[in-house]
């Protein structure tokens, strides 16, 4: 039986383009996999690219290389699957422009035409100014319980605040997610970070929760939207913010974010990525 991504690049032998096609970009619509979540009346976020493997030549043919960084809105009715946008990508290597700008209004009309909403493109060629450092996510890290697991399939019954009644705000940090891929079945592995305010939340809970994932297939942006729909329904948090830093591949790392809040969260690169 043939599924939405039956067609896609993903998991298939492709041959690399060697010129500009836009038809390459494939969508993926999000309802598909919202319909099985109990999303929240107001939320906000976005699904943040960035792309190390990107070039393309100058009118006189000279290569310029580049750092790419692209902002999906969370509201837009398609993401875009990775392999599909990775060929897309490449297939500029060969193409001239006068400037950075041009290829940048070409990239953010594919790309918003694909993804059904106004995607963000910001292009930066290296030219040495490459300065961002990689770190951790910022939040105490949860990983060090000494805890037993044996769950390894999504469990959101698994999740629960701590006793008493105390409000907190504070940020917690896991680099144990891990997903697959829906298509390929190769695994999916991140950080995430969980900023909140409300009843503080068993961090042991949050942390066997977070591994729960682990044989979980479902895309990065799905990963998040459920994570957050999960916390948000079991601990009922007055604010939330749940953001993601999957490890580059393909030079292409993904990484979502989904708030209760409009503004995301500060942006990083993990050692990982």
């Amino acid at each position: 039986m043939q599924t939405p991504l039956s067609h896609a690049p993903l998991g298939r032998d492709v041959v690399y383009p060697s010129a500009y096609d836009a038809s390459l970009l494939f969508p993926v619509a999000r309802a598909i996999n919202r319909q099985a979540l109990n999303l929240p009346a107001v939320w906000h976020g976005a699904d943040i690219w960035n792309a190390y493997e990107l070039s393309w030549l100058t009118p006189k043919g000279k290569p310029v290389v580049a750092i790419g960084r692209f902002t999906f809105p969370w509201t837009s009715p398609n993401l875009v699957e990775s392999k599909s946008f990775k060929l897309y990508l490449n297939a500029f290597s060969e193409e001239r422009f006068d400037n950075t700008s041009a290829l940048a209004r070409i990239m953010a009309r594919d790309l918003s035409a694909a993804a059904g909403a106004s995607v963000q493109v910001e292009l930066q060629p290296l030219c040495g100014t490459d300065t961002l450092l990689c770190r951790p996510l910022e939040g105490i890290n949860i990983d060090g319980a000494d805890i037993e697991i044996s769950q390894y399939e999504p469990q959101p019954d698994l999740l629960h605040c701590a006793p008493g009644n105390d409000l907190v705000t504070e940020t917690l940090v896991s680099d144990l997610l891990k997903s697959n891929c829906p298509v390929t079945g190769q695994p999916d592995w991140g950080s995430v970070q969980i900023r909140y305010t409300g009843p503080r939340i068993d961090r042991e809970a949050l942390l066997r929760y977070v591994v729960s994932l682990r044989r979980h297939t479902e895309f990065h942006e799905h990963c998040v939207e459920k994570m957050y729909c999960d916390i948000l329904a079991a601990c009922k948090p007055q604010a939330l913010l749940v953001h993601a830093r999957y490890t580059r591949r393909g030079g292409l790392d993904i990484n979502p974010w989904r708030s209760s809040l409009p503004h995301g969260p500060q942006e990083i690169r993990t050692l990982r990525q």
